[in-house]
């Protein structure tokens, strides 16, 4: 499962060039932890999505929302974030929606239809309004999608995927390697941070039986 995996050790952050990983910050390479299962963190909750005032969701609301479906979440978050840790170093390329280059989005969406049978919306600006239940920062758990706001701008303009241990992975831009795993505790992403959403409880029933 996920905690045999010990993330690559990132390179080095530099200033980001456009997409959807715009200005990020220069920082030092981090040596990543296993990957937990369960988040843990001690944060406060998000703020109020920039698209209105979404009610984050309960531990009632999130079992009810999913409790028709005859799986487990973690067992496709496992599926997902195995392939996208196996996909770590993959060339950050705008638009791209392959292995043979992805943007922040387009990496997303590629994880969750080879693993989990969804096709969410191509752009983060579409993707952050899927009719998921919205949870709270310390509630995340992982194959939750984060959803920043690094365009200086208040609308959201990029997204990763949380893996736990306060980690998230993504394809951050061409010069600071592609897809990488960064801390959501760091002070950039901490600030940019928007609001995450748990997409996997839309995941098809039938899905399931492939992982």
């Amino acid at each position: 499962m996920l905690k045999r995996f010990a993330p690559l050790v990132p390179l080095a952050l530099v200033t980001l060039l456009i997409g959807c990983a715009a200005q990020a910050p220069v920082s030092q390479p981090q040596d990543h932890t296993s990957v937990a299962r369960q988040a843990g963190i001690d944060a406060k909750a998000s703020p109020s999505s920039v698209f209105g005032e979404e009610m984050q969701a309960t531990e009632d609301d999130l079992e009810a929302f999913s409790s028709s479906k005859p799986y487990q979440l973690p067992v496709l978050a496992d599926s997902i974030l195995e392939r996208g840790m196996s996909l770590i170093g993959t060339r950050y390329r705008f638009g791209g929606t392959t292995e043979a280059g992805f943007d922040c989005s387009g990496f997303i969406g590629y994880l969750f239809r080879e693993e989990a049978g969804m096709n969410l919306p191509r752009s983060t600006r579409e993707m952050i309004n899927v009719d998921a239940p919205k949870v709270a920062r310390n509630k995340l758990k992982p194959g939750d999608l984060l959803f920043f706001s690094t365009n200086g701008r208040g609308r959201v303009s990029h997204a990763g995927i949380y893996l736990g241990d306060n980690q998230f992975i993504h394809s951050s831009s061409r010069r600071s390697g592609g897809v990488r795993i960064d801390n959501l505790g760091d002070r950039y992403w901490s600030k940019t941070f928007i609001e995450a959403k748990r997409a996997l409880a839309m995941a098809p029933a039938s899905n399931i039986a492939r992982n």
